[in-house]
């Protein structure tokens, strides 16, 4: 059940990219993981603001990307529903979650590996581009790693 609603949010965030791609999107990300690097380190609560503000001025678009993203879920889930209690199903699942949340530790957590994902918190607290880096790398690994080297990988 989580795998799937993790693939909701994945495609959720997928249409809300390609909703906003030919605007001003890269000008606000840009301007928005500077902001981060400043920001974030004193609270959380900026990270809260920057979302609202995005909601606020692009509300069309999130709801858009909600109403996308039930036909687009409920296809795939029917057409490859099955397929996601593979391992190699996982791996990309884990690929996903290091690519978009992977400064936040999400891929850690959801391999079960806790005290990496606390680690990538803490870094993340401290120096938010280090933790960007270290989840595009953990995304890297993942991705060239073969099935059986990841089902290994996972349980240490």
């Amino acid at each position: 059940m989580l795998k799937k609603l993790i693939l909701v949010v994945a495609i959720f965030l997928v249409i809300l990219l390609a909703l906003s791609f030919g605007e001003t999107v890269f000008h606000e990300v840009f301007a928005w993981i500077s902001s981060l690097t400043g920001l974030l380190i004193r609270n959380f609560g900026d990270l809260y603001h920057a979302a609202a503000d995005y909601l606020r001025a692009h509300t069309g678009k999130v709801l858009l990307a909600i109403i996308l993203t039930i036909p687009a879920s409920l296809w795939i889930l029917r057409s490859r529903g099955e397929a996601l209690g593979r391992p190699a199903s996982q791996r990309k699942i884990a690929i996903v979650l290091a690519i978009f949340l992977g400064w936040l530790g999400a891929h850690r957590f959801y391999l079960g590996q806790v005290g990496w994902g606390l680690g990538m918190l803490v870094i993340c607290w401290i120096f938010m581009p280090l933790a960007v880096v270290l989840g595009l790398i953990d995304a890297i690994r993942y991705l060239f790693m073969d099935d059986d080297t990841f089902a290994t990988t996972q349980l240490s």
